[in-house]
């Protein structure tokens, strides 16, 4: 069965003025022994850049494709919606339960100051990331720039992460209790906390790694090597740099899933609501602490607030990690 391919010619700058690449787009036609099946590409484009009317004098005549873009708007609206209905909902009920008090230093049975798990949060998000993103990095390095190509065991360490990425976090919680707070002494505290989280999230950093480090153009490599540059030179000096968009886009992703974090600290951590002052103290963060406030049912309201702050949290560092990504890639254009 032979195919009609017509292929149309565009030129694509790539990398900087001087190196243009000619990529050759194909468009496909049926095959000439079946030619109901045609597809035609041009009309596909004229609905998309028709009027309503246009498009429903066209979807009269496809009723396959009516339904379709059904299916489409109304998967869309309800994704929409439902986001939409959970932070209004969250924010109607969380915003008028923000005052001076739950902004206080101290914690106590009568006000539920939500300021020792901010800093907690803090403390631990950036100690998870400290621990599992130089791993997880040179990991992805190791495995992209220096494993040979069909090693078995690149094979094991992918499937492995794939699967480690989509265990309950529960699951870490009972290894982390039974590892680092029973076998090693570390008792329910930060860096137990710490170092569970920078397991369940080390996957994620070295898949995300992994996939940034992949595209990046071999020709980079080859101009590198063409210049003289050593294997170290050209990974640490122009892949990795080319990468770093890639690569913050898995650390943003560890990043929320830290911070919102409740299971795996509850055995880990434990609930102490103070600051912490050394690795080994016991202590919570913002979502162990809306757990624990919604649990008891005392300071539902504190908790709803409590949200409020863990969602601008969240809002905030991916729009600063948004921000980061952008410079680095409008820096490396230029």
């Amino acid at each position: 069965m032979t195919e009609r391919v017509e292929g149309i010619k565009t030129v694509v700058a790539c990398g900087d003025d001087r190196t243009k690449n000619t990529i050759i787009s194909t468009k496909k036609t049926a095959p000439e022994d079946d030619p109901s099946s045609i597809v035609d590409v041009d009309s596909i484009e004229a609905i998309n850049k028709s009027t309503w009317s246009e498009k429903w004098a066209e979807y009269r005549k496809r009723p396959g494709s009516f339904i379709m873009f059904i299916f489409v708007h109304l998967a869309t609206l309800i994704t929409v919606l439902s986001i939409g209905f959970l932070l209004v909902y969250v924010l109607v009920k969380g915003i008028p339960n923000l005052n001076a008090d739950i902004f206080s230093w101290e914690y106590t049975s009568d006000n539920c100051s939500l300021v020792p798990a901010l800093i907690n949060t803090v403390y631990m998000t950036l100690l998870s990331l400290l621990i599992a993103g130089p791993i997880g990095i040179f990991a992805a390095i190791y495995l992209v720039e220096y494993a040979k190509t069909g090693n078995k065991l690149v094979g094991v360490v992918r499937i492995t992460a794939e699967t480690l990425t989509g265990i309950p976090s529960i699951v870490y919680g009972l290894f982390g209790m039974l590892f680092f707070t029973n076998a090693c002494g570390l008792r329910l505290s930060l860096i137990s906390g710490a170092l569970t989280l920078a397991i369940m999230v080390l996957p994620v950093i070295m898949r995300t790694t992994e996939e940034a480090l992949m595209a990046v153009p071999k020709s980079y490599r080859e101009g590198s090597f063409g210049l003289g540059a050593g294997k170290l030179r050209t990974v640490f000096k122009v892949v990795l740099p080319s990468a770093v968009p890639g690569i913050l886009s898995g650390i943003i992703l560890a990043t929320g899933r830290i911070v919102g974090e409740t299971a795996a600290l509850i055995y880990t951590a434990g609930s102490v609501a103070k600051m912490a002052t050394k690795l080994t103290d016991s202590t919570r963060t913002l979502a162990v602490h809306m757990y624990l406030l919604s649990k008891e049912g005392l300071h539902t309201d504190q908790g709803y607030a409590t949200a409020v702050v863990l969602l601008v949290l969240v809002v905030l560092i991916n729009f600063a990690s948004d921000k980061i990504a952008g410079k680095v890639a409008a820096d490396k254009a230029n």
